[in-house]
């Protein structure tokens, strides 16, 4: 039986429609009333996880999972050894860097060497500033980044932008995109290639669901 990790937040919606689109059916997972981290899909053909967005590679890689939905941002920061298999088209978003908007800084190359800047993308972040070759401070946060430029922590921050709407609530404004995000599909890399349970030929139907719902 094939285990799929799915991923708790706004992408969880999205990942359930898509299986169901290919019967398997977790919706279940939407009933705030249901409190089970893990369950059988309806048609009992599937094991589903909810667990963590950061957790769901990890639950793939180490094989508890053999199939796993989540954003090219965490695959990006976490780096994790599964097979990136498609791109589902969903959950569009950009990891963005922004600064207050009184701020003089108005393009990347504005902030001054050694600045601070804050983000829970602590690698993607390193990742970007060394291709530019502009040495800052990545200062790690884990909650609302945006209060890092609001106290004067931080002069920037690095962050996953989707409407815009937080960061104009608290007067920041983005100044560059370091690059565009959706959710991905991930498999575990053996099983993936020995087709564990028929694991290539679900991946080909969820390919060609993710591709007729984009067309």
């Amino acid at each position: 039986m094939i285990t799929v990790a799915l991923p708790k937040g706004s992408l969880l919606k999205g990942s359930i429609e898509l299986l169901k689109s290919v019967g398997l059916d977790f919706s279940d997972f939407l009933d705030p009333s249901v409190r089970q981290l893990e369950i059988l899909d309806r048609s009992q053909q599937a094991k589903g996880l909810l667990v963590r967005n950061y957790d769901v590679p990890v639950y793939v890689e180490y094989g508890q999972a053999q199939l796993g939905m989540i954003g090219y941002d965490v695959l990006r920061e976490k780096r994790p050894r599964v097979a990136h298999l498609a791109d589902l088209g969903f959950g569009g978003c950009r990891m963005s860097i922004a600064v207050q908007a009184t701020s003089p800084y108005r393009s990347v190359l504005d902030l001054p060497p050694h600045c601070r800047v804050a983000s829970k993308f602590v690698n993607c972040a390193h990742d970007y500033f060394q291709s530019i070759d502009l040495p800052v401070q990545i200062v790690p946060l884990y909650g609302s980044v945006e209060l890092g430029p609001i106290t004067g922590m931080s002069e920037a921050i690095v962050d996953l932008v989707a409407t815009g709407r937080t960061l104009k609530e608290n007067n920041l404004v983005e100044i560059e995109t370091l690059f565009e995000t959706t959710a991905r599909l991930v498999a575990h890399p053996l099983s993936y290639r020995i087709n564990e349970d028929g694991l290539k030929d679900l991946v080909d139907v969820l390919r060609a669901s993710a591709l007729a719902q984009a067309a």
